[in-house]
């Protein structure tokens, strides 16, 4: 919404995909660190392998590992991509999406932070869809998932701008609206 309102957009999860591909530094770290069960038949990794290492590993949980692994690099990576940004249009709206900006430590290098949510069925439902899994597991993971991290209601709290996406497109649209009148405005 914001991207065809004109804002520059990125995905910090696209930028570790890409990272992920073989014969990338992240790649070559994430399987020597977790080993090559988490690699499919053709020696890409296995995103639901990966995540299965890392939320089942020793002691029940080797998420700080993986983001240790991938982190650093993604938050280079996006530096490098809002500097390019900045140089071609200072006074342009540039967004990372990024799920854990909190928890990596980076929500300094940001002029505002904005948090869309919704509830934990919505997000399952979601989950279940996207990754055309059952309603159950996407429970089950959405809710190991959402341990691993800072808890919504502290997100809530941090956050410069709040959008709640629990209900229809047609519902999120207004309020993406206002805080792109107000992200334009500070961009002048």
């Amino acid at each position: 919404m914001f991207a065809r309102r004109g804002a520059h957009v990125v995905q910090a999860d696209r930028i570790a995909h890409d990272m992920m591909r073989p014969g990338e530094k992240v790649y070559d770290d994430l399987v020597a660190h977790f080993g090559r069960g988490i690699l499919d038949a053709d020696g890409t990794i296995s995103r639901p392998r990966l995540a299965q290492a890392a939320f089942a590993g020793p002691g029940g949980n080797c998420v700080a590992e993986l983001n240790a692994i991938v982190h650093p690099a993604v938050i280079r990576a996006q530096e490098q991509w809002m500097e390019e940004i900045g140089c071609r249009d200072p006074r342009t709206v540039a967004i990372v999406e990024a799920a854990l900006i909190f928890e990596a430590g980076v929500e300094c290098q940001f002029d505002k932070i904005i948090v869309v949510t919704c509830g934990p069925e919505k997000k399952a439902a979601r989950f279940a869809q996207r990754t055309n899994v059952s309603l159950e597991f996407a429970r089950e993971e959405v809710g190991r998932r959402s341990a691993a991290q800072m808890s919504d209601a502290e997100k809530l709290a941090r956050a410069d701008y709040v959008i709640h996406n629990d209900g229809a497109l047609a519902d999120t649209e207004p309020q993406v609206e206002a805080v792109w009148q107000d992200l334009v405005k500070l961009a002048q």
